[in-house]
């Protein structure tokens, strides 16, 4: 028998079959964090429009990756309350004010606004406002292989997003490419309704947890920091890679297609390792494969130190660091659920998404700064390796178990 609601109660979301959440929250991701890590194509001829240095459009895109991180959390705790699909519609419009901002710049304090708009938006239509929707739809057994998935999705949106965006900047040039940027993300509207509604209880769920206790429960426990930690590194690896490996490829003399062959193909890599690291949750703990992804991208970074810089092996790198891209992001996301439930658990990995953020905010702001005063990317490579390493160390000590808490009824 169907539960009447109370008076001004938001109406529950209908119970949608597995297969069309992750569907849905596929596409959307695919399109968002696709569309977003092509903008290291835009540094150069940018850059070069409005003659300004590397350091501006790096600075822009590290705030647009720290307010994701800060946007992240509130709008997580919007999703995992009322519902993801409003927070979806407006990170939409958000990216699309912000990309547009970019196709009107005339200096770098225009690039830093959209930086911002961009930071909204991407908070609220990334893996961050879709964690909780696919974490609470999947039975425990299966989670970690959901969302697997929107790792998965990133990815193949990475596949696709690179070769599609560099055939219109070749076409119809760098900035009216920035206007079918803007019309592809249009999309994410409409796949907005099907994860509309106010979230149902997970299945299993015993205890309705307040705000309140969440914080409490999630700052106290070791664990939660350790993993916030280890993303850091993470966010430091991946921004930095994305956005300046096409001005490091060009700066070595090679043509600007090797760099969209070689995040074209981070962005194939990623698909199996993401998928990998979701199976890989059924037989080994899930802390372990962390340490293993961190350690390694290592030899990733040392092969651009010490291999030739050629297409061969720009492109073979890339190949390798894709495998261990976004392969954190089921495993994490995993266990904040493993740690605290899926009851808010968008707004708990938005905590520690944000660390992710702060890292990508370092790595790019970082790189920018040290490439301006020594025309030079080593340094940020062996930085990338320390980093990596202590990653590698800190998920070790995490103990993969659900907090104890009392039980509560669970709320009708």
């Amino acid at each position: 028998m169907q539960q009447k609601l109370g008076a001004g109660s938001p109406e529950p979301v209908q119970v949608r079959p597995l297969w069309l959440v992750i569907l849905a929250a596929g596409l959307i991701v695919g399109l968002a964090m696709g569309l977003r890590q092509v903008m290291g194509l835009y540094m150069k001829p940018m850059t070069t429009e409005l003659n300004i240095g590397r350091e501006p459009f790096s600075l822009a895109m590290a705030i647009a990756n720290l307010v994701w991180g800060f946007a992240a959390v509130p709008l997580g705790a919007i999703s995992d309350r009322y519902g993801a699909g409003r927070v979806l519609a407006a990170g939409a419009l958000f990216t699309m004010a912000g990309i547009f901002l970019m196709y009107s710049a005339q200096s770098g304090h225009d690039l830093i606004i959209s930086g911002i708009l961009l930071g909204i938006g991407i908070g609220g239509t990334g893996i961050t406002a879709l964690v909780g929707a696919v974490g609470r739809a999947a039975p425990p057994e299966k989670r970690p292989q959901a969302l697997a998935s929107l790792g998965m999705a990133a990815g193949i949106g990475g596949f696709i997003a690179f070769p599609y965006v560099h055939f219109f900047m070749e076409a119809i040039g760098w900035k009216s490419s920035l206007l079918v940027i803007i019309a592809s993300l249009s999309l994410i509207i409409p796949l907005a309704i099907v994860l509309a509604g106010k979230p149902r209880a997970a299945a299993g769920m015993t205890h309705n947890q307040s705000l309140a206790e969440a914080f409490g429960e999630a700052f106290s426990h070791p664990s939660f920091w350790l993993l916030i930690l280890g993303f850091f590194v993470c966010g430091f690896h991946v921004a930095f890679y994305a956005v300046h490996l096409p001005a490091f490829v060009t700066d070595k003399g090679l043509d600007s297609t090797v760099a969209v062959a070689a995040l074209t193909a981070v962005g194939i890599a990623n698909i199996i390792g993401t998928y990998a690291a979701g199976q890989s949750a059924k037989w080994i703990p899930k802390r372990y494969s962390l340490s293993i992804i961190y350690f390694m991208r290592v030899f990733a970074f040392l092969g651009l130190l010490y291999l030739p810089i050629n297409a061969t092996t720009v492109i073979g790198i890339s190949i390798v660091l894709g495998l261990f891209w976004l392969s954190t992001v089921p495993l994490t996301s995993a266990m904040v659920a493993t740690f605290f439930g899926p009851q808010w658990m968008s707004m708990l990995f938005g905590f520690v998404f944000l660390s992710h953020q702060l890292g990508s905010f370092s790595g790019l702001w970082l790189a920018g700064v040290l490439y301006d005063q020594t025309k030079s990317y080593d340094m940020m490579w062996w930085i990338s390796i320390a980093l990596a390493l202590f990653a590698a160390l800190v998920h070790l000590p995490i103990r993969e178990a659900p907090v104890a808490r009392a039980q509560k009824p669970l709320a009708a």
